[in-house]
């Protein structure tokens, strides 16, 4: 068995919360198939199987402070190599698996460029991903190549049995960026950051001797709400997690409402798009029974929580025990390492209507009854501080629109070897979020990201709001429109361009009257006329890794012509992708022969 490291100093690591795992433990991960069947592994069963795999990664030449990619779908698989590494005294950077197979050259890019930008030493992979990844490791050249756990040579204890040395200010993670305005950027969290944030999520829900609560999550491992939001919390209070994969989330999202209902979890976060989903792509048939009377606590975050979504969502499933103040608009980020802000859990969700104009023309936020509708996100978690500031970084009143701040003790130690961006984002022990908003009666308002805004006639408006407003047009995929500011040829002023997608199975009808539709839709919404309205295929819109949509890449593929729908997915293309993935890793075997033999 594998020696496990120890921390050193007063402060906890997340090596300490695997050495505490013991056959007494009761709670542990439970995994859902397609067909809703569930495997059990509990907490000592990770650990058990992290220790084998921190023997295998030293028997690999792998040393602290090595990084490990990691390309899973959910399952024990990454559990194993995420712990293993841990143990091994690496540090593991979680990437997302190929999921738009319509888009693979660009997912080769860009998890090249991710592995490149974190100096990855070795990637570990499902052996269906691994097979499809030889462009991305030949362009990226990790030395130690790319392995699943099984190819790994047999380790056993670590070299010498001794314990490797793990100080909390040492690098524990490194997570990604959302990168919705800007390639992705490597965030370097500490062991003290990633524990400071599981502390400050498990203040909200304690356990009892008579009430221990449990998760059920969809989300993304490789994502901060899937994984330091979930899984850390769950292993500190041996807890249950109930995981799903999001591919079986987004083409049946009534199985995240079955398995809570199931397995009675009592807290479950989403993006606002999830609860969207839910509401269109839910049948009565699929519910029948259902009971959702423990979800206590039903994060939104991640993206703008929208208050007609949380309405509808509670009114559709009032009637299975859904209760309206389980909804808790939340709001955090990477650089955080997650949460910075929580809304009441006991009380309904608060929002407030305010002056457009005020908001466009003046940046303050003046309630009106009849203006743009906007959700509190809450209030700093017990230890973290915001303020929203100016571009000169001074402190604003309460009321102005400016940039949010935030200070806490899980902030990153900085994007990882990038000394120019940590310091414009790190200033003070302050972080510069890149959010707008503003604060109201003691509570943040975010109004979109400072990137993002579109501008037109010197008023700011959110694109959200603008995106939003053709969702219920007849013949517009839901979710799936971006709209962005531009000044064209020859103008005089800025005007506003609307891509938008599509639904599938779209009539010609429905698509010839689509453009008008959505002009009106955003002019009576916003008062905005649409400049250049633009009709994409499903898919066509570029997005991050955890589903956001990308509107600086959008607008600048529109504008240079490269705004192209994915390819069609065929076994004939799947197939030659593998082949081409078979090709270039059997060319980097060659090239290390070569090598070897001088």
């Amino acid at each position: 068995m594998a020696a496990r490291p120890q921390a050193s100093g007063g402060t906890v690591t997340l090596l300490d919360l695997l050495a505490r795992v013991s056959e007494d433990f009761q709670g542990g991960l439970r995994f859902i198939a397609r067909d809703e069947s569930a495997t059990w592994h509990g907490w000592a069963d990770v650990r058990a199987r992290a220790e084998a795999v921190a023997g295998n990664l030293a028997a690999s030449g792998v040393v602290p402070g090595d990084r490990i990619a990691l390309v899973y779908p959910t399952g024990i698989d990454f559990f194993a190599a995420l712990f293993g590494t841990l143990l091994a005294g690496a540090v593991p950077v979680p990437l997302y698996p190929p999921v738009r197979l319509g888009r693979l050259d660009e997912y080769f890019r860009r998890t090249a460029r991710m592995l490149e930008l974190a100096r990855a030493r070795l990637v570990l992979a499902d052996a269906r991903v691994q097979r499809i990844l030889g462009q991305t490791i030949a362009l990226a050249r990790p030395p130690l190549g790319c392995k699943t756990l099984d190819q790994l040579p047999k380790g056993g204890a670590m070299p010498g049995g001794a314990a490797v040395s793990v100080r909390p200010d040492d690098l524990a993670l490194v997570q990604y960026s959302s990168g919705t305005t800007v390639d992705p950027k490597p965030v370097a969290l500490s062991h003290r950051a990633v524990i400071a944030q599981i502390a400050a999520l498990n203040l909200f829900w304690r356990d009892t001797p008579e009430h221990k609560h449990s998760g059920v999550s969809w989300l993304p491992l490789y994502h901060d709400m899937g994984l330091i939001g979930c899984v850390f919390p769950s292993l500190a209070r041996d807890a249950t997690l109930t995981l799903i994969g999001p591919e079986l989330f987004i083409a049946r999202p009534a199985i995240w409402l079955r398995t809570l209902s199931k397995y009675r979890g009592t807290i479950s976060p989403a993006p606002n798009f999830g609860y969207a989903l839910c509401l269109s792509r839910v049948s009565d048939d699929e519910i029948e029974g259902l009971d959702l009377s423990a979800w206590e606590a039903a994060l939104n975050g991640a993206e703008a929580a929208v208050p007609a979504t949380m309405r509808a969502f509670a009114a559709r499933f009032a009637p299975y025990g859904f209760r309206p103040e389980a909804f808790t608009p939340v709001y955090g980020l990477s650089e955080a390492a997650l949460a910075v802000t929580f809304s009441d859990l006991a009380g309904p969700f608060v929002a407030e209507r305010f002056d457009r104009e005020a908001l466009a023309s003046e940046g303050v936020a003046r309630v009106d009854g009849e203006g743009r509708e906007i959700t509190s996100v809450g209030r700093p978690l017990p230890g973290y501080s915001v303020r929203v500031a100016d571009e000169n970084g001074l402190t604003v009143p309460e009321g102005t629109i400016g940039r949010v701040w935030a200070s806490g003790p899980s902030l990153m130690t900085g994007y990882l070897d990038q000394p120019e961006a940590t310091e414009r984002a790190l200033r003070g022990g302050w972080l510069d979020t890149g959010d707008l908003g503003f604060l109201h009666r003691g509570d943040l308002y975010l109004t979109g990201r400072a990137k993002d805004v579109v501008i037109l006639r010197g008023r700011n408006y959110a694109p959200e709001e603008i995106e939003r407003a053709v969702d219920s047009v007849p013949g517009v995929r839901t979710g799936c429109a971006v709209a962005a500011s531009f000044l064209p040829e020859g103008a005089d002023g800025e005007e506003l361009v609307l891509l938008v997608e599509t639904a599938r199975g779209i009539t010609p009808e429905q698509r010839a009257a689509l453009p008008r539709a959505c002009r009106d839709a955003v002019l009576g919404a916003v008062g905005v006329p649409v400049g250049e309205l633009v009709l994409l295929a499903p898919g066509t819109l570029p997005r991050t890794s955890s589903g956001k949509l990308r509107r600086g890449e959008a607008l600048r593929l529109h504008l240079a012509g490269e705004l192209t729908a994915p390819e069609t997915v065929t076994p004939l293309r799947l197939a030659g992708a593998l082949a081409r993935s078979g090709l270039a890793y059997a060319r980097l075997r060659l090239k290390k022969k070569v090598r070897a033999h001088g």
